[in-house]
């Protein structure tokens, strides 16, 4: 992907025009850093002197400073020293919502907005969580949408930062931790820099890390994310929101769900995205998952250099049909040199504040990549993969026989994870309804015996497979089902063909 550097310099230049003006120090408009005094309205009139006197860096010096929401206005910088925490009120009156936003930072159709420094906001979100919770059972605040099944409020609860309608925008060094909700969203945004990051949000329910709803020209880089939900996350949450020209990298990530993921709100579009330098550990569901179900055109990604230990599925590519008046596409995805570990069982066992269980007894999921009839994800290379997987399937815990691949659910308008189509017949890869897959160096390893085939391939069109590596005492590694244009490399990857699948000609050379 091409980086826009005369916006990445813009943003670099107004962040030092902002630093250079005056400072605005909260203490001298009313803040007292003790933890306890509320300073909501001292912190806002900060921002507002700034904001009026064309730009400045409103400071945060060394203190803990309790507040409730407050709004951030063009030109205006906070900036947090080391040892300054802004910490979050617990009561739920004090997040009221501005322009339809419920949030802790809140900004909206604000321009050259910055949030620096190596303090730390901290929204103390399971305390406020809970407080909604229990003003809701004892009847003071009723939640119309509250979740009976998973005991918590859905309404009231709010994000840490929400930022809408805001252009140029900049987030250094700075720690966010303990969000009620999503961490952070930046929602229709564009000429966003996010570098050196940390997120620490394991408080609550929906802790995504960061989430970009329908942004353009994005960066986010050396970030260190630690989140009870997807770790960063790519959405379009409703028609119309397009992200395009987004670069993600260098970044640490542990989820209790996604480590990068596009969606599952996915109406608009995700158009010319690079992923590259992810380490991901103890994570519950995929390292990499691409979704478009509710109408999304997704095209032009690059994914590479991703190595994830202690998670539990590598890649999942998923074309389906849950929203929208039609189905969207997938097409043009690279995905190169990863490598993964998946474990036997949950990876992310030690959360306190983990993502649902699986709701059935199941064996080890292989990555999927999966369209739907008549709707094909397009135009797949995978090159330098390396997978080690358990192993340890068995017939006993559940069994689906290669006979019977036509069973396997389409699950249309389910929604999108690598556990959706149940029990799988194949242990590496499962990949249906494609046209154009390159595989290229693919390495497959198992730490233990697996009953099923290494790769399940299911109405497949221009398949190419290039230096196969699947373990050596196995035959018939690899399925074929409604295969058509196939190039196999060699002699000895044919022979790993299952025969009774095999209902077509190879080509000959």
């Amino acid at each position: 992907m091409k980086i826009n550097f005369k916006i990445v310099l813009l943003i670099f230049c107004i962040s030092l025009s902002v630093s250079a003006q005056k400072v605005f120090d909260i203490k001298k408009y009313g803040a007292v850093g003790d933890g306890k005094t509320l300073n909501t309205k001292a912190i806002q009139k900060a921002i507002d002197a700034a904001n009026k006197s064309k730009g400045g860096k409103v400071l945060f010096s060394k203190g803990t400073f309790l507040s409730g929401s407050i709004v951030l206005k063009s030109d205006v910088e906070l900036f947090f020293e080391e040892g300054a925490i802004l910490l979050g009120s617990t009561n739920p009156e004090d997040y009221p919502k501005y322009d339809g936003i419920r949030a802790f930072i809140i900004a909206s159709d604000s321009k050259n907005i910055a949030v620096n420094g190596k303090g730390i906001i901290d929204g103390q979100g399971r305390e406020l969580a809970l407080a909604i919770d229990s003003l809701h059972h004892t009847g003071v605040r009723i939640d119309p949408k509250y979740n009976y099944r998973r005991m918590r409020p859905e309404d009231g609860r709010g994000k840490l930062i929400s930022f809408v309608k805001c252009d140029s925008i900049t987030m250094t060094q700075i720690t966010l931790k303990n969000s009620p909700g999503w961490t952070q969203c930046f929602r229709e945004c564009k000429n966003i820099i996010i570098d050196f990051m940390k997120v620490e949000s394991r408080a609550y329910w929906n802790n995504d890390g960061i989430d970009l709803d329908g942004c353009e020209n994005a960066r986010i880089t050396n970030c260190n994310v630690n989140a009870a939900d997807d770790g960063i996350c790519l959405k379009s949450e409703v028609p119309g929101l397009h992200n395009n020209n987004i670069y993600i990298g260098n970044c640490t990530i542990r989820s209790s769900a996604n480590a990068v993921k596009f969606g599952t709100g996915s109406y608009g579009s995700f158009k010319n995205v690079t992923i590259e330098n992810i380490k991901v550990f103890d994570t519950f569901r995929s390292a990499v998952a691409i979704e478009s179900v509710d109408g999304a055109e997704i095209e032009n990604i690059k994914v590479s250099d991703i190595t994830a230990v202690n998670t539990g599925n590598a890649i999942l590519i998923r074309l389906g049909h849950r929203n929208g008046e039609k189905a969207g596409y997938i097409k043009n995805v690279s995905v190169k040199n990863v490598k993964v570990q998946i474990p036997f069982g949950r990876p992310d066992i030690d959360y306190d504040m983990r993502g649902p269980e699986v709701d059935y007894f199941h064996n080890p999921f292989p990555s999927s990549i999966a369209g739907i009839p008549g709707h094909l994800i397009e135009n797949v290379t995978l090159e330098n993969i390396e997978i080690i997987y358990p192993g340890k399937a068995s017939k006993g815990m559940a069994y689906h026989p290669l006979s019977r691949l036509k069973d396997v659910k389409e699950n249309i308008n389910g929604y999108p994870e690598f556990t959706m189509f149940g029990e799988l017949p194949s242990w590496g890869f499962y990949v249906r309804h494609v046209h154009g897959i390159q595989m290229k160096n693919i390495k497959l390893v198992l730490d233990k015996e697996d009953f099923r085939p290494a790769f399940v391939f299911d109405d497949v069109k221009d398949l190419t497979m290039k230096t196969i590596d699947v373990p050596s005492d196995k035959i018939n590694q690899i399925v074929f089902k409604d295969v058509l244009s196939s190039n196999l490399d060699s002699e000895s990857l044919k022979r790993k063909i299952e025969p009774e699948q095999n209902k077509f000609e190879l080509p000959s050379k």
